[in-house]
């Protein structure tokens, strides 16, 4: 439950920000509904879903895609409504870190700001990448081009080019984009559930869709056979994009707040349908699985529409995973900027800059589509490597998520709520999102498939465990010394801050 200020009610942006010690220097041009839309394209059932697929139709198979995306969709609900809390409290672009130095101190923020940005920038390589394997199916269907890990990697890298292009012409373009995608993903799904459910032939029984379990991941213990949730965790990631956008959005501290909630309600519902039809459409489950278009929902496309139909639908899917990586890499570069204006990364007057012309972090962007590029190559020799960056997205992401809603519940004297709040719900649902974090990241860093060998290892967690080693020898050595946010505001703005009126 939250509450709100009066309808006429205008809360002062700009005097918000400073009483968090930053000018504004980028342009404050998306309205709730932008905000939202951004959250909502990050999180692109089209793409988190579809890319996801296959792998839960091994690790689990339809009982675990259905009721996996019930209670991780449920779960991410309760972890965004506590999250939107402090957002709500906090509207700067540096989101999760911000949060976590105001509540925690700068060791807490440093951590939270090194795993939100792995997070970030591995999402931006899923979703390119994922988005990559589609297209290759549909030269595959178009052309007969059989898609390969180099000719993958290549239209990988000119979507990227593409997400930085697109993200240079500043946020108006962004904004644009993301309230096009809204209706583009809502209008998909329903395209591609109503041409399945209404197309001649057998379905499959209910008893398929919410029961039948699959575990081909090799090993006989059942807990293996659970890792299928990891397509419902990996779609609900992102949706700190109405956060980091903030600094942009009008009324933010209401928009941002309502934007992420939102997000993934919308989202949790719609992709419930989309799951829901694809499993029942399904005619072999095999051959659906070892498609030669390397992308099973495609097969199931091509099986129940014919070969034209699939193409459109193909087509439908790619523009939405296009909408989704680019508005990824709008939040994180607005990281990235956030991260270098308080002097947390290497060169961090570099990727601060804004530009005069567009007052969008430019740098920032090239920054995050470049990281991404580096960590999908690993996908040119494994075939798991794709299943492991999206992996690092969660348990890189999911945890920053929380330790901010950690920090108010074990500081709750230093937390001093906005103008959206849960009320008496913030401490029994903030404790029960770091449970779930806590479970959820110990099943995500688990071996996917055996036997292990290199090709097949999971290095998620290695990485994890790489990237805070990192982030602690950077602390130490330089971090310490160079990392630091302004001081709040001075006594005036925050009494413009508390009327809540301009």
């Amino acid at each position: 439950m939250s509450h709100s200020r009066p309808a006429n009610a205008m809360l002062d942006d700009d005097a918000a920000l400073r009483s968090h010690g930053y000018q504004p220097e980028l342009a404050r041009k998306i309205g709730e509904f932008g905000n939202f839309s951004s959250s909502f394209s990050v999180i692109c059932i089209l793409a988190g879903a579809l890319t996801m697929f296959a792998f839960g139709m091994v690790t689990g198979g339809p009982a675990v895609i259905m009721w996996g995306w019930v209670g991780i969709g449920f779960m991410t609900l309760l972890l965004a409504a506590c999250l939107a809390e402090v957002v709500s409290a906090y509207p700067t672009s540096g989101g999760l870190y911000f949060m976590a130095h105001r509540l925690g101190g700068p060791r807490w923020a440093w951590a939270t700001g090194w795993l939100n940005l792995l997070g970030l920038v591995a999402a931006i390589a899923a979703i390119a990448y994922g988005c990559a394997v589609f297209v290759g199916a549909l030269a595959n269907l178009q052309w007969g081009m059989q898609p390969t890990p180099e000719t993958t990697i290549l239209i990988f890298a000119g979507i990227l080019l593409l997400f930085g292009t697109l993200n240079s012409f500043g946020v108006r373009l962004v904004n644009i984009l993301n309230s096009i995608s809204v209706w583009w993903q809502l209008g998909g799904v329903a395209l591609i559930v109503g041409a399945l459910t209404l197309a001649p032939g057998e379905r499959r029984s209910v008893g398929f869709v919410f029961t039948e379990f699959v575990n081909g991941t090799g090993f006989n213990h059942p807990l293996w056979g659970v890792l299928g949730i990891l397509v419902a965790a990996y779609t609900f990631c992102g949706y700190d994009a109405s956060s980091h956008l903030s600094e942009e959005t009008k009324q933010a501290q209401m928009a941002a707040p309502r934007g992420m909630v939102r997000a993934v309600l919308y989202s949790w519902v719609a992709g419930f349908v989309l799951l829901a039809g694809l499993l029942f459409a399904i005619e072999d489950y095999a051959g659906t699985l070892n498609t030669s278009t390397g992308v099973p929902p495609v097969q199931i496309f091509i099986d129940v529409l014919g070969t034209g139909m699939a193409k459109v639908l193909l087509v439908v899917v790619i523009v939405a995973q296009l909408f989704c990586g680019n508005a990824e890499t709008a939040a994180s570069s607005r990281m990235v900027y956030a991260f270098s204006r308080d002097g947390a990364l290497p060169f961090s007057a570099t990727w601060r800059r804004v530009s005069s012309r567009t007052r969008t972090p430019i740098a920032a962007v090239w920054l995050s589509v470049g990281v991404a590029l580096v960590l999908a190559l690993p996908n040119l020799w494994s075939p798991t490597a794709y299943a492991a960056v999206t992996a690092i997205n969660v348990i890189g992401i999911t945890p920053a998520y929380v330790i901010p809603v950690f920090l108010k519940l074990r500081f709750p004297e230093r937390f001093e709520p906005g103008p959206w709040t849960l009320g008496a719900w913030s401490k029994p649902l903030g404790w029960i999102s770091v449970v779930y974090v806590i479970v959820l990241t110990g099943v995500l860093v688990l071996p996917q498939t055996y036997p292990i060998t290199f090709k097949s290892f999971n290095y998620s967690g290695v990485t994890l465990l790489v990237v805070l080693l990192l982030a602690w020898i950077m602390w130490i050595t330089k971090g310490r010394r160079s990392y630091k946010i302004p001081p709040l505001g001075n006594s005036a703005e925050h009494a413009a801050v508390a009327e809540g009126v301009v």
